[in-house]
């Protein structure tokens, strides 16, 4: 794992055209504030996932999930597009925004991968996590490894402060350990963090698509995931590319709200794909014929959100 400057230390598939009829005006509250580099460090050449499952979670839960992971830098091949390489190259191309004067050239990749897994099924500091519990699981996650990156995934019994209040994961640092927190939505809040695979609570969320890889727990956290890690690479200690004020930061997946492909608006996801075989809707297929709903991002290179379809 590395830091760009200034350094502080590093097929067929069947296309689901439901478009509801909401004036353009509600959507998503209009444009976005584009992010901008504040200076800081943001996340570059290899990144060491070190995994901690908080609670139960079951063989297909976390297969799902680290199949999501081994996808960001697979190339599934020309005629299996969009890709979640794809999408993840989109993250990568941060890294020429944040040289000196922004220069837009070819970005080098970013290579991910899970180099720990540490299980904790009883959750041995309670249900109820607080920030001050977190750093304790941080630590348990990196062990020895104080050059990875510690992914808290917590069980759908625990709540966890600062998730399904307006964001389904959170990222942060302790000192210059760099954690990603995300939590099964299906009891605590289903309608705040598992949309479009649950009604949402957030007003008209019209269709509910089937999860892609058909549970709807994995295939939330992956989309929460797939936030947290686009924002822990591009602001990994908050002064990195953001909008807004320090202490209440637009991130790049922040920018997109609720928005999975072109001509989403409020109750409608946008153009995605729906699996024939199983009913589950994707805009993006992985590593071992995984499809996923991956979330929009803000491309730095066109100023818009970026999605896969």
């Amino acid at each position: 794992m590395a830091s760009s400057s200034p350094p502080r230390h590093c097929l067929p598939s069947l296309f689901l055209s439901l478009l509801l009829i909401f004036p353009p005006a509600l959507a998503h509250g209009g444009p976005p504030e584009p992010p901008t580099h504040h200076g800081g460090s943001i996340l570059t050449g290899n990144i060491n996932l070190a995994l901690l499952w908080y609670g139960s979670f079951g063989r297909g839960h976390k297969t799902i999930i680290r199949s999501f992971i081994n996808s960001l830098n697979y190339n599934a091949g020309a005629n299996l597009e969009p890709q979640v390489s794809s999408w993840w190259r989109v993250v990568e191309s941060y890294q020429s925004f944040a040289s000196p004067g922004g220069a837009q050239g070819t970005a080098p990749p970013i290579k991910v991968k899970v180099a720990r897994q540490v299980t904790d099924k009883n959750y041995s500091i309670g249900k109820v996590l607080t920030v001050d519990f977190i750093k304790p699981l941080v630590e348990k996650a990196v062990a020895d490894d104080p050059n990875s990156i510690a992914v808290i995934f917590s069980g759908r019994e625990a709540s966890v402060q600062g998730l399904c209040m307006g964001k389904c994961a959170i990222h942060g640092a302790f000192g210059t350990q760099p954690y990603i927190v995300v939590s099964d939505p299906q009891i605590m809040c289903p309608g705040a963090c598992a949309w479009p695979f649950h009604k949402s609570d957030y007003g008209p969320r019209g269709v509910i698509l089937q999860p892609p890889n058909g549970s709807v727990g994995a295939d939330a956290m992956v989309v929460a995931l797939a936030s947290g890690l686009a924002e822990m690479v591009t602001n990994p200690f908050n002064d990195g590319f953001f909008s807004g004020i320090p202490t209440m930061q637009t991130q790049i997946a922040d920018a997109c709200p609720n928005m999975f492909g072109s001509g989403a608006l409020p109750g409608y996801t946008g153009k995605v794909r729906i699996d024939p075989l199983t009913g589950g809707g994707f805009n993006a297929h992985g590593a071992k014929g995984k499809k996923f709903l991956l979330p929009a991002i803000w491309d730095p290179k066109t100023s818009s959100c970026y999605t896969t379809m």
